[in-house]
């Protein structure tokens, strides 16, 4: 018995499908390596998901599963879900069983759902980390088997148990907290003017069709205004952009920002979507923001994400149907009113936290411990 229990934890994470899912899960993994070396860490995504390439980048191992979310605007191409989710179970089962971990953690995504449910079912301690405002549908069903559910928002026992819940913040990307000493180097990475205001533009990875419709409606008027702006497109829609980029001084167009802390640390005034992980960050950054959600996300996550920043009046939100109408207009009212932007920054850093992945491995170890003593009693 002393032997086993000086072996080192053994941990799955699951989920992914996007950024918001995932760097949550590599920053949960890095702390738990930076508290032992020696843990043992396997994830489980979906297959052809950037998780797939963002994970073994990180130098984690990971499985994926042949499993997809249901397409609500095109319902008839969910023939094959029900089968693809019934084989990701019976995957799911096999992969916990054989890896044999002390805790499951889930983070959200298509993978997270047949490897909690799998090791619930096997009696394997497990945690929900829930980024969002308002829950999905799979997260609340686990979470009434789940030992914790760890969350960014107050309120959250509407949807989950309350004796459950810890509130902890949501994981972001470590070089993102101290972005205050950047801005020098943020000026000289991006070839930007020390002394001119930066607008900063983000649609997400992939862009944002009605932010670059906006954009490209709005960028000449913004620079006559007098401010710089730095715009990703999203690898969708970079070569569509380019042409409105040609031969103008102060844009810097990119279709993915590889350095977002220097971004972060550049920008007096930032444009983004409303995802959680998004948020998290900006909160944590500090500075005054327009959020356009996104009406494309499962059970309009993005707009209620947004309404809980604006309703503390530590952001402004801009509904996506009148981003190509009105979003010069916010812009230049926002940096025209100095006050207005004092007051957004000072509440939005209020809801920052980073300490957020030290939070979820406090408890992840504490299931841990007690996944590893069940293995004990069973033998």
């Amino acid at each position: 018995m002393e032997t086993n229990e000086k072996q080192p934890y053994r941990v799955i994470i699951s989920g992914g499908g996007t950024g918001g899912h995932i760097f949550p899960a590599i920053a949960i993994a890095n702390e738990l390596k930076s508290r032992d070396p020696e843990i043992e860490i396997l994830f489980v995504g979906a297959e052809n998901r950037m998780e797939m390439k963002k994970v073994p980048e990180a130098g984690y191992e990971i499985i994926g599963l042949n499993v997809v979310g249901i397409d609500r605007k095109h319902p008839w191409k969910n023939f094959s879900v029900p089968f693809k989710l019934l084989e990701a179970f019976r995957r799911t089962r096999k992969i916990v069983k054989d890896f044999n971990p002390d805790v499951v953690v889930g983070v959200g995504g298509y993978a997270s759902a047949p490897t909690l449910y799998s090791a619930q079912r096997l009696h394997i301690p497990t945690l929900l980390q829930e980024q969002n405002s308002y829950p999905g549908l799979t997260n609340r069903i686990l979470a009434k088997k789940a030992e914790v559910v760890c969350v960014d928002y107050d309120d959250m026992d509407v949807f989950f148990p309350k004796e459950k819940i810890i509130w902890t913040g949501n994981p972001i990307r470590q070089d993102i907290s101290d972005i205050n000493t950047k801005k020098e180097e943020g000026i000289a990475f991006y070839k930007l003017k020390p002394d001119m205001p930066t607008l900063l533009v983000m649609g997400g990875s992939l862009g944002a069709r009605t932010i670059n419709s906006a954009m490209k409606q709005w960028v000449d008027a913004l620079l006559e205004k007098g401010y710089q702006i730095l715009w990703q497109t999203g690898t969708y829609y970079y070569q569509q952009m380019l042409p409105y980029a040609e031969g103008k001084e102060n844009l810097v167009m990119l279709d993915f920002i590889r350095r977002v802390d220097l971004a972060y640390a550049v920008a007096d005034v930032i444009v983004s979507r409303a995802g959680a992980i998004s948020i998290s960050e900006l909160c944590v950054v500090g500075k005054p923001l327009i959020l356009v959600p996104s009406p494309n996300v499962a059970e309009d996550h993005q707009t209620k994400n947004a309404m809980a920043l604006s309703s503390k009046n530590a952001a402004v939100l801009l509904p996506d149907m009148r981003v190509v109408e009105d979003l010069g207009k916010v812009v230049i009212d926002l940096f025209s009113n100095t006050r207005r932007r004092e007051l957004l920054a000072q509440n939005i850093s209020r809801l920052g936290t980073t300490s957020a992945a030290r939070n979820i491995v406090d408890q992840v170890l504490k299931l841990a411990q007690k996944g590893r003593a069940n293995k004990q009693e069973k033998k």
